[in-house]
C-alpha cells in the first residue's frame, strides 16, 4: 500500500498514514495555507484523505488526536530539517533521459563508494556529475552512495538518518538525486544507494511517538529494535518495503545495499528480508534487473540462497572475512576482531571459499562462527581493502595509505581486483588519498551533543598513548571538513601512478577472460611458506592466469611448480612504471623454468596464457 503523501495532479494530492493506535488524525496544511482536513481510518488502521487545492511545495503535518503535530513518517522531503513540516512533492515533474537504461549485471560491477557531503567541495549529489566520466575511465561502472535519507542538520555519515524516505535537504533534496541518477545512467554508470533498516537515528525520530515501530523485545546497538514480528508490525514491514520499492522505482536506483542485517530481528515464519526481495525480484520481472545487497556479520549464506531452498533471496552480501584476512597480513593488526584474523592461509582460504570462519571457532567471539556457502554463486560476494566502516570506524580515520607502503598499496589493490568477487573500491584509495575519514554528526540536542563525544572519547580512550590525542570531535564542522577528498591529487607523482595501476588492473579484469569470469571453483589459491607469497592460479576454458603476490617486506626466492605451456607476464609491480626498483622476473616462463626465482618485497605480477 501506498503510504505518505501523493501528488496526484490537478492540484490534488492523496494523503496515507499507518496509525493503527490513534483515535484521530488529520492533515495539518501549514503553508502556502493552513487548513486542516480530518481523515478516514481501514480496518488495517491506515487513514486516508483526498485534498483538493494543494500544491506541489506545500507544508504538511499530520495532527494526531487533534492536538499534536507530527512530520509524515513517509515524508518525500523535509525542507526545514528532521523538526520541520513535510513537503508535497510532484514526483512525475522531473523530466527522465534514462528510458534506454537496462542496468549492467552485478557480475559486471566494479562499486566505488562514496560519502556525498565529502566527495566533492560543495557535497551535492550534482557536483558528483563531473566526476562520473573519470570513474569510467579508472575502470567504475557502479556508485555507491552512503545513505542520503534525512538526519540532524547537514554533516553525518548518514546512518542517523529518521526520515527514510526524504531525501536530504542539504545535499540537494529529490529533484538533485533524480539528476545525479539521471547522468550516471546517460553516461552507463549504475547507482547503488546504501539504506538503513535496522534503526533510526536518535534525533527527529518521530516514528516512536506511533507506539508500533518498535519493539524492547530485542536489543540493538542503538537501543530497542524495529518491530518487524510483533503485534501490529504489519504496518511496519509495509512502511520498509515499500520504501526498497520507492528508491527503485521512484529514483531509478539500481541496486540498494542493506545496512547491517544482522541487528534486524524477525523470527516470523517469512523473515522481512525474504518479503523485500520478493518485491523487488517482482518489479524486475517487469523492467531489468535490480539488485539487494546485504551487510551482514553473520557469514549465513541463508541471506542469499534463492527461496527455493529455504533462503531470503537477496542478491549478494559484504564479505568482511576476506577485508579482514587480508587487511591483517597487511597491517599485523590483532585488536578487537581482527583477533580471528591474521594468517595468509586465511586469505587464501577466503579466495577459495568466500567465507574464512564456516561453522570454525572464533577466538574472538568465544564461539563457532559462519557456514558453508560453497552452493552460493562468486558474484555474491563484494570485496574490498577499505570501506567507510573499516577506515571510519578507526579512531583518527586511518586509510590504508597511513598504515602501509606505496607498494602494500599496490599489493592491496591487486589482491582485491584478482578475486573472484565483485569488487568494492572506497572513494580516494584509487590514487593513495591521504585525508582520512572521520565520524562526524552535527545533531542539535545539547544532550545529545554531549552524549556523543563522551562515547567517542570513550570508546577510544586507551589509544590515547598511541596517537596522543582523543578521539575528533564528532560535532566539529573541522571534523567533516578533514574528511574532504583531496581529488586534485590524483594526478600527481605517486598517487598518478597508483590510479593509473587501479586501471591497468580493471582493464585485465574486464579483458582476461580467467579474471572476468567471477567463479571461485575456476581457481587454485595456495601459501608459500615461509616466504609469505600467495600463488593464485585461474582459469576459464582455455584462457589461465596464474599470480603470486609477495605478502613480506623482503626479497623472497621462491621454487614454484609453473604449469605447463607458455606464460607472458601482464603486469608486474615491481616494473619502473609502477614505482618500482625493476622487476626481478622474465617476461615469458614456461615450464621447464623450475629454477628459483626472486620477488620483490610486497609485489604481485601476473602472467597469462
Amino acid at each position: 500500500m501506498h503510504i505518505g503523501s501523493q501528488y496526484l495532479g490537478d492540484r490534488t494530492c492523496n494523503f496515507t498514514l499507518w496509525a493503527p493506535l490513534v483515535d484521530e488524525v488529520a492533515v495539518h496544511l501549514v503553508a502556502p495555507a493552513e487548513k486542516i482536513i480530518p481523515l478516514q481510518k481501514d480496518e488495517w488502521g491506515y487513514w486516508h484523505g483526498t485534498v483538493k487545492n494543494v500544491e506541489p511545495g506545500s507544508l504538511y503535518f499530520y495532527q494526531l488526536s487533534g492536538q499534536k503535530d507530527t512530520a509524515d513518517p513517509a515524508s518525500c522531503s523535509q525542507p526545514e530539517g528532521v523538526h520541520g513540516p513535510s513537503q508535497v512533492v510532484d514526483h512525475t515533474s522531473f523530466n527522465w533521459h534514462d528510458s534506454e537504461w537496462r542496468g549492467i549485471p552485478l557480475e559486471q560491477m566494479v562499486i566505488y563508494e562514496l560519502h556525498v557531503a565529502t566527495f566533492t567541495p560543495e557535497g551535492t549529489f550534482e557536483a558528483i556529475i563531473p566526476r562520473i566520466p573519470e570513474l569510467l575511465e579508472l575502470g567504475v561502472n557502479a556508485i555507491e552512495i552512503m545513505p542520503v535519507a534525512q538526519f540532524p542538520g547537514d554533516r553525518n555519515w548518514g546512518y542517523d538518518g529518521t526520515f527514510p524516505y526524504a531525501v536530504q535537504n542539504s545535499y540537494g533534496g529529490v529533484d538533485g538525486l533524480k539528476k545525479l541518477v539521471d547522468a550516471c545512467h546517460q553516461y552507463g554508470m549504475a547507482v547503488i544507494l546504501d539504506v538503513v533498516y535496522n534503526h533510526l537515528g536518535p534525533e527527529g525520530n518521530y516514528l516512536w511517538g506511533f507506539g508500533t515501530y518498535f519493539t524492547d523485545h530485542y536489543k540493538t546497538p542503538w537501543g530497542s529494535a524495529v518491530n518487524f514480528d510483533g503485534p501490529y508490525s504489519d504496518g511496519v514491514r509495509n512502511y520498509f518495503v515499500q520504501n526498497a520499492l520507492y528508491w527503485l522505482e521512484t529514483f531509478h536506483i539500481d541496486a540498494l545495499r542493506l545496512d547491517a542485517v544482522h541487528a534486524i530481528y524477525d523470527f516470523g515464519a517469512k523473515h522481512i528480508l525474504a518479503e523485500i526481495a520478493a518485491a523487488v525480484a517482482k518489479i524486475s520481472q517487469q523492467g531489468y534487473k535490480r539488485y539487494l545487497i546485504a551487510e551482514s556479520d553473520l557469514n549465513d549464506p541463508r541471506i542469499i540462497r534463492p527461496p527455493q531452498v529455504g533462503g531470503y533471496g537477496i542478491d549478494a552480501q559484504w564479505s568482511d572475512d576476506f577485508h579482514h584476512a587480508l587487511h591483517t597480513v597487511l597491517t599485523g593488526e590483532n585488536q578487537g576482531y581482527y583477533k580471528d584474523f591474521g594468517q595468509l592461509e586465511q586469505l587464501a582460504k577466503a579466495y577459495r571459499h568466500s567465507f574464512v570462519y564456516a561453522w570454525d571457532y572464533s577466538p574472538h567471539r568465544h564461539r563457532y562462527h559462519g557456514n558453508d556457502a560453497s552452493d552460493c554463486l562468486s558474484q555474491q560476494f563484494i570485496v574490498c581493502s577499505q570501506n567507510h566502516d573499516q577506515v571510519g570506524n578507526r579512531m583518527m580515520g586511518d586509510r590504508l595509505t597511513s598504515l602501509i607502503s606505496f607498494e602494500g598499496l599496490k599489493l592491496t589493490a591487486a589482491a582485491v581486483l584478482l578475486s573472484p568477487y565483485v569488487p568494492l573500491l572506497f572513494m580516494g584509495e584509487e590514487y593513495g588519498e591521504t585525508a582520512p575519514f572521520l565520524y562526524f554528526v552535527s545533531h542539535s540536542d545539547p544532550d545529545l551533543i554531549k552524549g556523543v563525544r563522551e562515547g567517542r572519547k570513550a570508546e577510544f580512550a586507551a589509544f590515547f598513548e598511541v596517537y596522543g590525542q582523543e578521539a575528533p570531535d564528532p560535532q566539529a564542522v573541522e571534523t567533516m571538513e578533514r574528511s574532504r577528498l583531496n581529488w586534485e591529487k590524483r594526478h600527481e607523482g605517486k598517487n598518478r601512478m597508483l590510479w593509473l595501476f587501479y586501471q591497468k588492473l580493471l582493464e585485465l579484469r574486464r579483458t582476461i577472460p580467467a579474471l572476468a569470469n567471477l567463479d571461485r571453483n575456476n581457481l587454485e589459491a595456495s601459501v608459500i611458506e615461509p616466504e609469505k607469497v600467495l600463488q593464485l592460479r585461474r582459469w576459464c576454458d582455455d584462457n589461465q592466469v596464474l599470480c603470486w603476490l609477495n605478502f613480506s617486506s623482503e626479497v623472497v626466492k621462491i621454487k614454484a611448480n609453473i604449469p605447463s605451456g607458455t606464460w607472458k607476464k601482464l603486469l608486474d609491480s615491481a616494473d619502473p612504471a609502477w614505482g618500482g626498483d625493476n622487476s626481478l622476473l622474465p617476461a615469458i616462463l614456461n615450464s621447464e623454468s623450475q629454477s628459483a626465482f626472486a620477488l620483490h618485497p610486497e609485489s604481485v605480477v601476473i602472467y597469462c596464457q
